[in-house]
């Protein structure tokens, strides 16, 4: 993968969603990740170099929005308008100043009120939660309040609040969340794991008027929200069928609209981007940025199919932009899953249908690329860890031959973690990859 420099270099960030992980039993005591077969990623791993990401720091285990925020070179406690917003600029939600967003996923509830599945068993389809979604919004929830409350769909689950003052007074995105799996630390998110979980009570941020009313807003919206799920049609039939309800809502991370916004990427890197997406946080942070804007929407059924169209999308971006972000959502839920195998089934796949017919035929005299993740997601946690994430830089030549540690050439946790680039920071990764020098490393 070496050889003469130009002076147009064309650089890719491929983040792979929650691809690190630990050791686990069903996969004969290695992680996932060194269990799969991956002859593409061990062919960039063996002319590259190789390291880990921490992505936020020790202790904090970051949402998929604040790891990227971060891989890209942004500070996500400080830049991040809130999960939310980033979900709502995904989906085209037209926010003015004052609005305040949420992350919202549909749930499903014991009859104690503890939360049984949080994702209701992530067999909720997007047209279900878009009917759901349509009866809260109709209803009017907070017409009392003087808010308008639209509550919309985007994939499977998930979704986003969307609070509008009338009349009444402001709103505040100062609030607590009531999804007891995820805490706010600033605009960043970060993963918990509780014990008993149930919806929590909703709680202002400050002593302001708008955080009170916006605490006090959303804390009447779930309620009133019980009764008109318990009674729609889509449970109704759910429970027929002996399928979870999504009969629960799940709020967290209120933000709004940016005042300023965070330094475009253009500006902060003088040069621009495009950014290849498959669902609304990663779509809403590319508009953030002013990427320019690749969505192509989930996965759907035909996985492979799917894969080597973004990695055509990709390659055809990188031709014309000199740099490409493409965020590959598959290894993270079968790590919330606790499926080891599914997830070594994955990354396979992304192996051998997006970074095959990607890395087909690339010039190397002008190309580099970074392979990493967003966040770790252990199968044998079910959850997002603060555990550093596998690297591979391509482009920039092989290990220095004094560095190349005794990994045996299988992409993975271990392997990755014997290269010469160490443990790199999060927020430093993108300006080595664009650096004009020929190394990574400062």
């Amino acid at each position: 993968m070496t050889g003469a420099r130009t002076e147009s270099l064309h650089r890719a960030l491929i983040i792979l969603d929650g691809l690190g992980d630990r050791p686990h039993p069903e996969t004969s005591g290695l992680s996932p990740v060194e269990a799969a077969k991956t002859p593409n990623l061990d062919r960039l791993l063996a002319d590259g170099r190789r390291g880990l990401v921490m992505l936020i720091g020790p202790g904090t285990a970051p949402e998929s929005d604040a790891g990227v925020l971060a891989l890209l070179g942004y500070d996500p406690e400080k830049d991040s308008p809130g999960r939310g917003v980033l979900e709502a600029l995904g989906v085209e939600v037209p926010l003015e100043p004052g609005d305040v967003a949420l992350r919202m996923n549909f749930a499903t509830l014991a009859p104690d009120g503890t939360i049984a599945d949080s994702r209701v068993g992530r067999g909720l389809s997007t047209s279900e939660s878009t009917a759901l979604a349509r009866t809260l919004t109709e209803a009017n929830l907070l017409a009392p309040e003087g808010i308008r409350a639209e509550l919309r769909a985007t994939v499977g689950h998930r979704g986003v609040l969307w609070l509008h003052p009338i009349h009444g007074g402001g709103l505040s995105p100062e609030v607590s969340n009531a999804d007891p799996f995820y805490e706010r630390v600033g605009g960043l998110g970060r993963a918990r794991t509780p014990t008993n979980p149930r919806v929590l009570l909703v709680a202002p941020l400050d002593d302001r008027l708008a955080s009170v009313r916006t605490a006090d807003a959303v804390n009447r919206f779930l309620e009133r929200a019980r009764s008109p799920l318990a009674a729609h049609p889509v449970n109704q039939r759910r429970a027929q069928e002996g399928r979870p309800l999504a009969n629960g809502i799940l709020l967290r991370n209120a933000g709004t609209l940016p005042a300023p916004p965070p330094e475009p990427f253009l500006e902060k890197y003088g040069m621009s981007g495009a950014a290849v997406t498959e669902m609304p946080v990663e779509r809403g942070i590319a508009r953030l940025l002013g990427l320019d804007d690749l969505y192509v929407g989930p996965m759907g059924a035909d996985r492979d199919a799917a894969l080597r169209e973004r990695a055509r999308v990709t390659r055809e971006a990188l031709a014309r932009q000199p740099f490409v972000y493409v965020h590959l959502k598959g290894p993270d839920e079968p790590g919330h899953d606790g499926k080891a195998v599914a997830k070594k089934e994955i990354i396979e796949a992304l192996d051998r249908s997006f970074f095959g017919p990607f890395l087909d035929g690339i010039d190397w005299a002008s190309t580099r690329i970074a392979v990493t993740a967003d966040h770790a997601t252990p199968c044998i946690l079910r959850a997002h860890s603060d555990d550093p994430v596998p690297l591979v830089m391509a482009g920039f030549g092989p290990e220095p031959t004094a560095r190349t540690g005794r990994g045996d050439g299988k992409f993975s946790e271990r392997v990755c973690a014997e290269g010469s680039l160490g443990v790199q920071p999060a927020r430093l990764l993108l300006a080595r990859l664009l650096a004009s020098g020929s190394s990574p490393t400062p």
